[in-house]
């Protein structure tokens, strides 16, 4: 099979190409952007800027003053024409230790009724997934992966938390992610992971690269807490909240 099959190259800026290997999301179209974003580096060098990875396509920025369209565009075609038939299971297999429960999981009940399962059910379900490193965004280590079981598959919230924290296992629509910090987020919480999926200090920074595999493992709250994990503090209540306002009066 040709794999620039179903390839499409557009202008997408002055100095920028993006590529386009599929209109479906899957793990062997992940796994061509990934193997293409490795080689083109080789076949660009200094005039290659940056490479934007995601889930079906390849933003591919040049240095306009050292290389032109017809010749980027022929890198690529090169990139592609290398990458043969690619396997799914390509990609570093990365395994996150998950606290699920509903205290580190405040929309895991409400997940479960929805999907008319119980909450062990869902937690297998979760972790009985191998899952695909589509992309990484919105914040630094901030990992895209799919695709959840349709069964636990739920729309992302009617209104947004202000505060979801640091180690968040989420769920919206047929992607999961672990928040990487403390952040505003409307996906379903179900848990939390005490492994840090950004430390700008560390060497990788990140734990997981677009094209890697991850699968989740349930691990009891003494270990969450054992390998370094912060429990979030309770909201106060209104009554607390009422106690405070009137002692500072």
């Amino acid at each position: 099979m040709n794999p620039d099959t179903g390839m499409k190259i557009h202008v997408a800026g002055e100095s920028s190409l993006i590529v386009y290997f599929g209109e479906v999301t899957s793990p062997e179209i992940s796994a061509r952007v990934q193997q293409a974003a490795q080689r083109l580096p080789e076949l660009m060098g200094e005039t290659l800027v940056d490479l934007v990875p995601s889930y079906a396509s390849l933003l591919v920025l040049f240095n306009p003053l050292l290389t032109d369209e017809m010749s980027v565009r022929q890198a690529i075609h090169q990139a592609t024409q290398q990458v043969a038939e690619v396997s799914a299971s390509e990609g570093h297999l990365v395994e996150l230790p998950v606290y699920y429960s509903q205290e580190s999981g405040p929309d895991l009940a409400a997940l479960a009724d929805r999907a008319e399962l119980s909450i062990e059910d869902v937690i297998d379900l979760h972790q009985s997934t191998e899952y695909r490193v589509y992309a990484i965004g919105f914040a630094p280590g901030f990992a895209y992966l799919g695709q959840v079981d349709e069964r636990i598959a739920a729309p992302r919230l009617a209104t947004p938390r202000q505060k979801v924290p640091k180690g968040a296992v989420a769920i919206a629509d047929r992607q999961t992610a672990v928040y990487p910090a403390v952040s505003p987020g409307g996906w379903n919480l179900i848990g939390l992971c005490p492994t840090p999926m950004f430390d700008p200090g560390a060497e990788p920074t990140m734990p997981v690269s677009v094209g890697d595999r991850v699968r989740f493992k349930s691990i009891s709250r003494d270990d969450f807490l054992s390998l370094g994990g912060e429990l979030p503090e309770p909201a106060p209540t209104t009554e607390g909240a009422e106690l405070k306002k009137g002692a500072g009066a």
